[in-house]
C-alpha cells in the first residue's frame, strides 16, 4: 500500500504528464520507493500500455543499475 501511495502521490504528476519518459525517470532514480516494483504499480494506476511500460521499466532499471555500479566503482577506487 505504501509503494502504491508513493508511486501515485510522489511522482504521479510527472508520470501522468510525461508518460513513457516519466516512467523511465521514476524507475531510474536509485532511491527507496522507486524502481520496477513501484513503476509496475504506477503503470497499473495510470493505465500505461503494457508494452510501453515493459520497455520503460527495462530502460529505467538499466540506467539505475549503471548509476549504482558507477558510484560503487568510483567509491572503491577512492578507497585504494
Amino acid at each position: 500500500i505504501y509503494v502504491a501511495r508513493k508511486a501515485k502521490i510522489g511522482s504521479g504528476d510527472k508520470i501522468k504528464k510525461f508518460g513513457f519518459w516519466g516512467l523511465i525517470f521514476f524507475v531510474m532514480i536509485p532511491l527507496p520507493g522507486t524502481g520496477v516494483y513501484a513503476g509496475s504499480i504506477a503503470t497499473y494506476l495510470f493505465k500505461i500500455e503494457r508494452q510501453n511500460a515493459f520497455w520503460a521499466n527495462t530502460i529505467g532499471i538499466f540506467i539505475s543499475s549503471a548509476i549504482v555500479w558507477t558510484a560503487t566503482f568510483l567509491s572503491m577506487k577512492g578507497i585504494e
